[in-house]
């Protein structure tokens, strides 16, 4: 187990080194020049090459990458030249607001995806297993931006029952929530609704109802515990896409995240800010898939034994 716990560490930390590496060479075959896009236009070309030496943008590419690693491995990406201070700080006073709206989209998505789920995978192939699958095939197809500018029109200007835009109260997190869970909903609903209708012929159920147990029961009890595994798998590694698909819906509802930091911070080249915002997505998304691995093993002890041999 601790060597297996060891591949992944080594795993995660090789996968980050990529989004840092993968991060620097983007941006600097990115055309356009930082330090022009910071002076204007009506800068002299002297100014420019000030500036560029200050950021050490006229040094050979090899120096900047050694440079850039060195304070990355310390958490510092630098400062960010539209907010004149430290880009980690400006992005983790961003963050929480990410966190939530990640969270609570996957609360939403949990609940509503799991009891669709449970109801089409109890009786697969009638009404309402056709009927369900048939809806969550069309939530997992619409794009986000499409449904979140739907919701707008509908919930904010016919309705008026919402805010169209803007970070405030739980009034403001509504719409933005809803949208980042509906493909995440289908999802859930899909694997849900497969997990369950295979357990439910497991020769294990057929024992416990044989017992006298109720469906209810039987459901909860046994096979539920089964069922969940894909869908904790699942669960885990999309927390981290969430985070990246946040990215698009705070944008439309203008939700001060980290992802509509980053669109604003890649539209003005402010390299710190997109390097540190990309390493942290990278971080989260590894520790979920790490975090995915133990929950798996806490429900399955096959899992377990597996890794112990």
């Amino acid at each position: 187990m601790l060597a297996q716990l060891v591949r992944r560490l080594g795993l995660m930390l090789f996968t980050v080194w990529g989004a840092l590496t993968l991060t620097f060479v983007i941006l600097r075959l990115a055309p356009g020049d930082q330090a022009t896009v910071q002076l204007g236009p009506d800068a002299t070309a002297a100014e420019v090459e000030a500036l560029r030496s200050d950021l050490g943008l006229d040094r050979p590419l090899p120096v900047q990458y050694l440079d850039y690693l060195g304070s990355a491995v310390t958490g510092d990406f630098g400062r960010s030249y539209r907010f004149r201070e430290s880009a980690m700080t400006v992005i983790l006073e961003r963050f929480p607001a990410t966190v939530v709206l990640a969270l609570t989209a996957t609360l939403l998505a949990l609940v509503i995806g799991v009891l669709l789920g449970i109801l089409a995978g109890r009786a697969p192939g009638k009404l309402a297993d056709r009927a369900i699958s048939g809806i969550t095939l069309v939530m997992q197809a619409v794009p986000p931006f499409w449904s979140g500018i739907m919701l707008i029109l509908l919930m904010a200007l016919t309705l008026r029952l919402l805010p169209s835009a803007g970070s405030g109260d739980l009034r403001h997190l509504v719409l933005p929530a809803v949208t980042l869970a509906i493909p995440f909903t289908a999802l859930v609903a899909r694997i849900t609704r497969s997990s369950v209708a295979e357990v439910t012929t497991e020769p294990y159920l057929l024992t416990a109802r044989s017992k006298g147990l109720t469906e209810r029961a039987v459901l909860g009890r046994h096979a539920l515990r089964n069922a969940m595994i894909p869908v904790v798998t699942i669960v885990s590694l999309h927390i981290g896409t969430l985070m990246g698909g946040a990215v698009i819906v705070e944008q439309v509802f203008a939700w001060e995240g980290v992802g509509s930091l980053l669109v604003s911070a890649v539209g003005n080249r402010d390299y710190a800010i997109v390097q540190g915002a990309t390493v942290l997505f990278a971080i989260i998304v590894v520790t979920m898939n790490l975090l995915a691995d133990v929950l798996n093993a806490r429900l399955d002890p096959r899992i377990r034994v597996g890794g112990a041999s």
